[in-house]
């Protein structure tokens, strides 16, 4: 019986080794030569390491066509081939300090006991590896890896890419090179010019691509090169492969060789140490920055500097041994989708949401995901049925980036806005000049509920105490029907209701009397008219002293306000004229809400912006929004929402949003903090 079990678990290994064989070739050829996978990089590791695991166990499982035992192949079958003058090899993994010191321990096997290491680390780029032949310093032969011994040849293609040099020494007072010269570097897109491609696409009427690494390699692999020259691909240089002549001999020096032959390098990461253990704290702490470089990277390399060292040390399979990759946990991953749900929000837009299959992503498992609009579904051509690529970076949001589309079997179905609320059932409509469907119900019960969770938060009536689940109670027990009707609560009805204790009471009533005095501007903000941000709430507070002259304003009134466009002020008098919301005034007026407010002198006031017109994007050092534009108001400026013509500046800080591209597209110049400080005459 035992004899039994032993031989069908030996029959179940080799059968698993078997198809993890199969599966990595398939998708090895997907990857490399099609440039079409359909499972990210870490769902291929994760194979990977599956069967080198099996093989290590279970040594004569290992086939010569074993992807263990050989590099990857990106070799396309149309295009010309050429044989490296040496390998060009991978990189073996690490995902953890634990794994970068256990190499470290078996490469010191090979070393003196008394020898000292010093490291270099780099970025590990997620694009596609080229190997660049300079004769007397002129640019040959531009080839991709391909398996490792024989690349394709893409030199007319090389030649388009403008960091590229043609000629080395780009600067006459460089370095002269030797005879023959093979650099070793990667092509790729940067995350800005991948989303004004995908842009250029989408004007076009041409499905966006999924991700900017696949792009990068369909378009160096492209057979007519205007097209790669057309397309904004940068190269960063990092290994010298072979040289006739004279280098550097550490892989430290040879990165600033490279960048005075004329190369770029990732000088904003590369670094040198001198111990390992400074080499890791350093590649664990960038983890959190990754997502501030330009460019996509998948984790960073660590290379033992002395590279006659590393030459010694040799080669493990098709991993030499002086280096190692450190993996950063993979941010995305491959599953099904499984349904698309429709979420109501404050303001009747709904959002179209993913259901997908389960899937372990950055650290959590993902049930559900964003999907933006439905124009963005029906651009990318997203499916229910799909096997979709979903991303999670951070504590952001996790949300589909698109299908892949040679996973599809026919079967998958076309997404559609649906034609009615899925809450109360009232008509769906979309303008003509906006992107959301939304629900045309102001009473839509799940419109009221987020209405009111938005008119409590903090930056609108800022009401303590009482946040979605205490909404949602109130609703149930019938103690609330819209937000007017918090200023109406008593004492003896909240004590009745689990988890409200006497002392969280009388905060939270203390707190909604606070509340009756807010500015207008924040009242207007928190009302939940669409298209009325804090901005914009602003604005027409500066107009209208009361809610009472707000409401009676026509939408042609309203339109010459600098900062309130045609749509905008529709939404407006339509809001004020829809009964239920006229009888939410009402109800506020009756509890002592303050409706309207004195103009008062703000002190160290100017009007030395006066006539100007601000608008806010990203993120300043030391200002917030809020602050930025009340000091910009103090000095007779205004501010709003969107860029325009009339603009007068944009004021931009870190992680700026479309504003900036808009505004350097039609000339509106850019302040920084600093700038804007010394505009106003608040220079620090």
């Amino acid at each position: 019986m035992t004899e039994d079990k032993a031989n069908v678990s030996q029959s179940e290994v080799a059968a698993r080794a078997a198809e993890l064989r199969r599966l990595l070739n398939e998708h090895s050829y997907r990857y490399f030569a099609l440039s079409e996978p359909i499972i990210t990089d870490g769902e291929y590791d994760a194979l990977m390491n599956e069967l080198k695991n099996l093989e290590a166990a279970y040594p004569e499982l290992i086939t010569p066509d074993s992807p263990t035992q050989r590099v990857g192949n990106d070799l396309a079958s149309d295009l010309p081939k050429v044989r490296h003058v040496v390998p060009i090899l991978s990189l073996g993994n690490a995902y953890s300090a634990a794994e970068v010191w256990a190499w470290r321990e078996r490469i010191g096997r090979l070393l003196p006991d008394d020898i000292e290491l010093d490291y270099v680390v780099e970025p590990k780029f997620d694009g596609l590896t080229v190997v660049l032949t300079y004769t007397d310093g002129v640019l040959t032969l531009g080839a991709t890896r391909g398996n490792g011994e024989i690349g394709d040849d893409v030199t007319p293609n090389v030649r388009t890419v403008r960091t590229i040099p043609l000629r080395i020494p780009v600067n006459p007072n460089g370095p002269t090179p030797p005879h023959r010269l093979v650099v070793r570097g990667e092509v790729l897109m940067h995350k800005r010019d991948f989303e004004r491609l995908n842009q250029q696409m989408t004007d076009e009427g041409l499905p966006a691509y999924v991700n900017a690494r696949n792009t990068a390699s369909g378009t160096l692999k492209q057979k007519d090169a205007r097209i790669t020259a057309s397309r904004p691909l940068t190269m960063y240089a990092y290994a010298i492969a072979y040289a006739e002549g004279d280098v550097p001999d550490t892989q430290w020096e040879r990165l600033q060789y490279l960048r005075a032959l004329g190369f770029r390098t990732a000088n904003d990461v590369i670094g040198h140490f001198e111990t390992l253990e400074d080499a890791v704290s350093y590649v664990e702490a960038y983890e959190s920055k990754r997502h501030d470089l330009p460019y996509e990277v998948d984790g960073l390399v660590i290379k033992v500097n002395d590279l006659d060292v590393a030459a010694d040390l040799g080669v493990v399979g098709k991993d030499p041994r002086g280096a190692v990759a450190y993996k950063f946990p993979a941010e995305e991953a491959t599953t099904r989708l499984l349904g698309v749900t429709a979420n109501v929000g404050r303001t009747g837009v709904l959002t179209p949401g993913a259901v997908l299959e389960p899937v372990f992503v950055s650290g959590v498992t993902v049930k559900q995901a964003s999907l933006h609009n439905y124009d963005l579904i029906a651009e990318k051509d997203i499916r229910i049925g799909d096997t979709v690529l979903v991303k999670r970076s951070g504590e952001v949001i996790p949300y589909v980036v698109g299908p892949v589309v040679a996973a599809r079997t026919g079967d998958e179905q076309v997404v559609m806005p649906p034609p009615a609320c899925p809450v109360c059932s009232a008509p769906v409509a979309r303008d003509e000049d906006e992107v959301a469907y939304y629900c045309t119900n102001a009473a839509c019960p799940e419109r009221v509920a987020r209405n009111i969770e938005y008119f409590v938060s903090r930056g609108a009536m800022d009401i303590d105490g009482i946040g979605e689940r205490g909404v949602r109670l109130l609703l149930d027990k019938g103690l609330i029907h819209d937000e007017a009707d918090l200023f109406a609560l008593r004492a003896e009805d909240l004590l009745e209701l689990e988890g409200f204790g006497e002392k969280k009471v009388q905060n939270l009533l203390a707190s909604i009397e606070t509340a009756k005095a807010r500015p207008l501007a924040r009242l207007i903000g928190a009302l939940g008219i669409r298209g009325v941000g804090s901005t914009v709430a602003g604005v027409l507070a500066e107009h209208f002293t009361s809610l009472d002259d707000l409401a009676a304003a026509s939408s042609e009134q309203l339109q010459a306000i600098e900062g309130v466009g045609p749509h905008t002020a529709d939404t407006v008098v339509e809001w004020f004229a829809n009964p239920r919301n006229r009888s939410v005034i009402e109800k506020f007026r009756a509890a002592g809400v303050q409706l309207a407010e004195e103009r008062q002198a703000v002190e160290g006031a100017s009007d030395r912006l006066a006539g100007l017109t601000f608008v806010l994007t990203g993120t300043l050092p030391n200002l917030r929004r809020d602050d930025a534009q009340a000091l910009i108001e103090k000095h007779g400026g205004k501010v709003t929402s969107s860029v325009s013509k009339k603009t007068s500046y944009v004021v931009a800080g870190d992680e700026p949003g479309s504003k900036l591209t808009k505004a350097q597209q039609i000339g509106v110049p850019i302040l920084d903090e600093q700038g804007l400080l010394d505009l106003a005459g608040e220079a620090q």
